[in-house]
């Protein structure tokens, strides 16, 4: 199964990339980088959600009902003439849910890394939140994944089920980041030590903390 970061390689990805920036007011290139690290960061926040049966019998049934991939269908109406409100307040509620009390300290810490304010940042999350929501609501019915019980794997396989402990680490330590920022420098060198390693995180995380 192609992982999260394969589908922002796709042309997919680059729609969602460009639709993003648009509608956000963003430039292209630190969108990009906002999303490369912040969808596997909200990926990682799920699986972590999904480990109790409460919540993955809440993700189940996101996915099944709103959230089932139908957003993908149309994103050329989704960004043109800039996104709905709905959609926005549906992330901010989504981001809520996923992310809890580590909300400020992760778009804190995005923003730090790709250059733009954390409210930047956040407008960014609120948009894509919804998206990825389909994206795993469009998986989940590509694996026939009909139950709360395969929702860790589902996540698992996206994040990329070889992904080495300095990537796991990464996202560990984004999620578990106080605020202040310093935590990603620390796991930076070790995203960056696997960057010449080929796929998986560390070669995209790596080009993204100065390993270009």
């Amino acid at each position: 199964m192609a992982g999260i970061l394969d589908l922002l390689n796709s042309d997919l990805g680059k729609t969602i990339i460009n639709g993003v920036a648009g509608s956000t007011g963003n430039d292209t290139d630190k969108t990009s980088s906002v999303l490369t690290m912040a969808l596997p960061v909200l990926m990682k926040a799920m699986q972590r959600n999904a480990a109790t049966p409460q919540g993955a019998e809440g993700l189940m049934g996101a996915i099944q009902g709103k959230h089932n991939g139908s957003i993908l269908d149309n994103l050329g109406g989704l960004f043109s003439g800039g996104v709905d409100n709905d959609v926005k307040q549906d992330g901010e509620k989504i981001l809520g849910h996923v992310l809890g009390a580590k909300q400020l300290g992760v778009e804190k810490v995005l923003g730090e890394k790709s250059g733009l304010d954390a409210g930047s940042v956040a407008n960014i999350l609120k948009v894509a939140a919804p998206i990825l929501m389909g994206v795993l609501g469009n998986q989940a019915k590509q694996q026939n994944v009909s139950s709360s019980n395969g929702i860790g794997d589902l996540l698992g396989g996206l994040l990329g089920g070889s992904s080495s402990q300095n990537e796991q680490s990464f996202l560990e330590s984004v999620l578990d980041a106080d605020g202040d920022g310093s935590v990603v420098d620390d796991v930076a060198g070790m995203v960056l030590g696997n960057a010449s390693k080929k796929g998986g995180l560390g070669s995209l995380l790596g080009g993204l903390f100065g390993g270009k």
